[in-house]
């Protein structure tokens, strides 16, 4: 019987875990792949979740996050209402009918997801009004990040 000698393999990157994580599982307990992005985000003039706790209503945002759900209730009369998430917390945007049709691909598919509007802030309830959006899975990697859509 011989002895084999174990293989000297690299250790992970941590974004290799995160990206194992997520294929797994959905989900990570190491760092938010935004944390490893926000460099990338912020020279795209992303503002984090919460930058926006403190922007006054009105206030023309840039935002990214991934995409946990995209909710259509049958009673919005076509609004969509979209969940994002980023290295700080939920960020919640509201997409009209029309702004839905026009960016249909980018709302449909992005994994990552950023959103130019203005910031609302009424009577404690915060929200981005999407006026454009745009698709930055490709900054995501290998990450199978999913959103779980409502219909």
């Amino acid at each position: 019987s011989s002895a084999e000698t174990p293989a000297a393999l690299p250790l992970p990157t941590v974004a290799q875990d995160t990206a194992a994580d997520y294929a797994s599982t959905g989900l990570s307990l190491g760092p938010h792949p935004l944390r490893q992005l926000r460099a990338q985000l912020r020279a795209r003039r992303c503002r984090d979740s919460r930058e926006l706790q403190h922007a006054p209503h009105g206030a023309p945002v840039r935002a990214a996050g991934l995409v946990i759900t995209r909710q259509q209730p049958g009673t919005a009369s076509g609004v969509i209402f979209i969940t994002m998430e980023d290295e700080h917390g939920p960020i919640n945007v509201i997409v009209w009918q029309h702004i839905a049709t026009r960016y249909r691909r980018a709302l449909i598919t992005s994994r990552l997801l950023m959103v130019d509007g203005p910031w609302q802030h009424v009577d404690g309830v915060r929200n981005l009004l999407a006026h454009h959006l745009t698709d930055l899975s490709e900054l995501l990697g290998k990450l199978q990040a999913g959103s779980r859509d409502f219909h």
